[in-house]
């Protein structure tokens, strides 16, 4: 648990809460993988018009950072002060992902498996191989399983972050007995050094490792993640000046990946807009933001489905004889149905079931020990509606301010698949 001085109560960090610039930036940085997975569909592949377009992978990593802080910033406080049942937390988060995943898998089979039995083979029957399909269905790609290429490729992000969901109550544990700054620089040097020791063992840097190394991937990055949360619940920065600091981090985001992929530094900068977008209040909360952000993991989800089926019926039909324009029209209108069949996936699917196997209000807290107050421990946060755990309301009890120097520090109280071999593309 953290160690916080006492002191009189000062400004405090802000809550996270839906309809922000969290829930913004998980729906562009969604949508932008959408693009990234149709570029090579285009009349033109988009990565020839520029390189920025083949840099998927920072897209997935900037989901596995959000993952880290939106989770941390949440539960962070209780698991780390042993106040929040672990089991319960852990089925939440299994529960969240498995059985759209499932579905999802499930209706791809069916499409490949119906294609089949009618006599029509994919133009690039490798993507199809059943023998990786077990590992990809089963999530147990990214722990060196063998399979899990093709079909839904992305889905090995998900197989890594439930590695990383279910030790998060042992990472809070450790990260919240160190100080905010301390946790911060630690997470910063074991990326830098994982990914040394990824390039020198593994002959890949560490943020494009391949799918079977996905959790050695996505943990590093969780964790800082992690510790941005951390952070974030503690040093209080002035709303004006975060969203200075995160405006100033996205320009300089661009201007990089208008020269290079500069990866390191550009997860620097990602993790600075995270921590800047939690640093702002949600002043007036969009709803449209909040459900765009809350449609964002299914389109991560179906996204690969929805590029497979389009541009596998265009193909059939001899889409590559036809103008450019009309190729341009074709692939903007596969574009813009991927969202479309994202948001019927998300409520026709993915949110009744939410509702009915994860109902609101499931409790995560343990319950009171005989004697001690009812009521949360301070920092507790209340969960708006648990089936959807992203980024929910947030409540928290503030403790003392530390003054250094003229500023004031708070210390509160206690979703790039894998690259694929030339020519295979479904």
């Amino acid at each position: 648990m953290s160690r916080a001085p006492t002191a009189s109560t000062g400004p405090a960090p802000p809550r996270i809460a839906r309809g922000g610039w969290l829930d913004a930036l998980r729906f562009i940085v969604g949508a932008m993988i959408i693009l990234y997975h149709f570029r090579e569909a285009a009349p033109t592949p988009l990565g020839q018009l520029h390189p920025v377009f083949d840099r998927g992978y920072l897209l997935t990593n900037f989901f596995i950072l959000d993952s880290g802080y939106v989770l941390a910033r949440i539960y962070g406080d209780r698991l780390a002060a042993g106040q929040a049942s672990v089991r319960a937390y852990s089925r939440q988060r299994l529960l969240r992902v498995i059985p759209a995943h499932l579905a999802v898998s499930l209706v791809l089979v069916a499409i490949v498996g119906g294609a089949a039995l009618a006599g029509v083979a994919p133009s690039n029957p490798r993507w199809f191989d059943w023998s990786q399909l077990p590992a990809q269905v089963l999530l147990l790609q990214a722990y060196g399983v063998p399979g899990g290429q093709g079909w839904n490729a992305p889905t090995w992000t998900l197989s890594a972050l439930i590695g990383c969901y279910l030790l998060l109550p042992w990472i809070c544990r450790v990260v919240w007995r160190m100080t905010p700054l301390a946790a911060l620089l630690g997470a910063i040097a074991l990326l830098v050094v994982g990914d040394q020791a990824a390039v020198m063992w593994l002959g890949d840097p560490l943020y494009r490792l391949p799918l079977w190394f996905g959790i050695l991937r996505a943990l590093p990055l969780f964790l800082l993640g992690v510790a941005a949360a951390y952070f974030g619940s503690r040093v209080y920065v002035a709303p004006r000046a975060a969203g200075l600091i995160g405006v100033s981090a996205a320009l300089a985001l661009a201007a990089l990946q208008a020269f290079g992929p500069f990866s390191l530094a550009s997860l620097g900068l990602m993790t600075v807009i995270i921590w800047a977008a939690g640093a702002v209040p949600v002043g007036r909360p969009s709803r449209l933001v909040e459900q765009l952000a809350l449609m964002s993991f299914a389109m991560f989800l179906t996204n690969e489905v929805s590029r497979i089926v389009w541009f596998g019926l265009l193909e059939a039909v001899g889409q590559d004889n036809a103008p450019s324009g009309v190729r341009w029209t074709l692939w903007t209108i596969g574009f813009v149905g991927a969202f479309a069949a994202a948001a019927v996936f998300r409520y026709g699917f993915d949110r009744p079931v939410q509702t009915w196997i994860n109902p609101s209000r499931t409790a995560v807290d343990k319950p009171p020990v005989a004697g001690s107050p009812a009521t949360p421990a301070a920092g507790a946060i209340r969960l708006a509606n648990p089936s959807r755990p992203d980024i929910p309301g947030e409540q928290r009890a503030c403790g003392p301010p530390v003054t250094i120097g003229s500023q004031t520090t708070v210390m509160a109280a206690p979703g790039d698949r894998p690259r694929r071999a030339p020519g295979l593309r479904p």
